[in-house]
């Protein structure tokens, strides 16, 4: 077994370790009677410090589960989120990079050994990410002609990395309920273990990155890079430039530069499936990047959903119906898209009651996004008893559904991260047919 994938495994290996560490001492401290509470905040926040500490050195499965975890950061209870924000933020734009040696053989190997004929690299990346690195280089064309561009390469062995870190996380969901208990993980790994193979194989982020190139080419408000090449594992891009990243905004921006690009952000994730079939399915904030003339960049097109005829129809209907209170036509209307299941018996008014804050964006022609905000529903949602777990615990989530849902929780989370006040109502009259028209 290569030394570095013994060293992720011990990586990875020392969390449950440490857990029981942790759990020993707060039980000896509330012996020592010590309030439950704050044992239970300082078991957490000790959890919390070695979890991120480990994800933040970690490539493959880890890394990647790491950077779609830091997008529900703002979920976390303050006093455990806020001293490793910072760590957290890092997720969304940084991995150990990749030395240049193994970059020129990955080159090689996909482009053919004269592949520098056509390509010229940094040795440095410009940026990295959970299964692969970016390089600035410039592409000679057929005809002579230069293009700066973009060098996205695989790490090699990122399959068998991926899929390991993933099954030993998936071992592991008991720390992240220590951490937040409202916050379920494990069909997040769930999912991410599924479409492991589509995100590995760069050919298809090439055809989905293009459908998007070809839509959005001179859009007023996005930029999508073209595609120059791709193979399986090496994927070529026009040079996009750009001043920051998402993450940025969330750590250092203006209250208008969070407005601006909050909108933008939910604009981009929502006419998606409108506009070309396809839903944009990584919503981290290190994939969007902020462009100098004000528009919003968009890369990494590895993980979509293919909606060819757009939103499910089903979708507007019930948001409409649930903000006008309509209980009994919400409760049939999920019961027949299968989000509850034959049998499962729950009173309408106490579903309702349970989905309304996730509609609450949309009942006003403004919503200000927050971290308050959004930890009140996740707290809400994990309570016990029939308005919390009683009913969370009854809801089916349909296999069609998963990524919009995932896209949903995580844009939530990235706007509330970043404080965002959005005409978000007006957003989904424009992208969700059915919202504002009657049946």
């Amino acid at each position: 077994m290569p030394s570095s994938a013994i060293a992720r495994g011990a990586k990875l290996a020392s969390l449950p370790v440490g857990f029981a560490g942790r759990t020993a001492l707060g039980m000896g401290r509330r012996l020592g009677g010590a309030p439950a509470e704050a044992v239970l905040t300082e078991v957490q926040r000790r959890t919390a410090e070695q979890i991120f500490s480990v994800l933040g050195q970690l490539k493959g499965g880890a890394m990647k589960f790491g950077q779609a975890m830091s997008v529900f950061e703002a979920a976390l209870p303050d006093e455990i989120a806020g001293p490793y924000r910072e760590t957290l933020t890092k997720l969304q734009d940084a991995a150990p990079p990749m030395p240049p040696g193994t970059v020129h053989r990955q080159l090689a190997t996909e482009l053919g050994e004269d592949w520098r004929d056509r390509l010229s690299i940094d040795d440095a990346p410009a940026a990295s990410a959970s299964i692969g690195q970016v390089h600035r280089g410039t592409w000679t064309h057929e005809d002579g002609r230069e293009e700066p561009v973009a060098v996205k390469v695989q790490y090699p062995g990122a399959a068998k990395a991926l899929l390991s870190d993933l099954k030993q996380l998936s071992r592991l969901s008991r720390l992240f309920a220590v951490v937040a208990p409202g916050l379920d993980v494990k069909p997040l790994l769930k999912e991410l273990q599924e479409r492991v193979a589509e995100e590995l194989d760069y050919r298809l982020e090439a055809d989905a990155q293009r459908t998007f190139a070809a839509e959005y080419a001179d859009d007023p408000d996005f930029v999508v890079p073209t595609v120059v090449a791709g193979t399986e594992r090496v994927l070529v891009s026009s040079w996009m430039d750009s001043e920051a990243s998402l993450a940025e905004i969330i750590s250092a921006g203006t209250q208008e530069d969070r407005d601006r690009y909050g909108l933008l952000f939910a604009q981009f994730l929502l006419s998606g499936p409108r506009r070309v079939g396809l839903l944009h399915a990584d919503p981290h904030p290190g994939n969007f990047r902020i462009i100098g003339d004000g528009r919003l960049g968009v890369v990494d097109f590895g993980a979509v959903a293919r909606l060819p005829e757009g939103f499910p129809p089903a979708i507007g209907p019930l948001l409409r119906r649930a903000i006008a209170g309509d209980a009994e036509g919400v409760s049939a209307g999920l019961r027949e898209e299968g989000f509850l299941r034959p049998g499962v018996s729950l009173q309408p008014e106490v579903l309702n009651a349970f989905i309304a804050p996730f509609f609450e964006p949309a009942t006003v022609d403004e919503f200000s996004f927050s971290r308050g905000w959004l930890r009140a529903q996740v707290q809400r949602v994990s309570a016990p008893g029939i308005e919390g777990m009683g009913t969370s615990l009854k809801i089916n989530l349909p296999p069609e559904y998963l990524l919009i849902h995932r896209v949903w929780l995580g844009a939530i989370g990235v706007l509330s991260q970043l404080g965002a006040t959005a005409p978000f109502r007006s957003i989904l009259d424009e992208n969700l047919p059915g919202f504002s028209d009657p049946d």
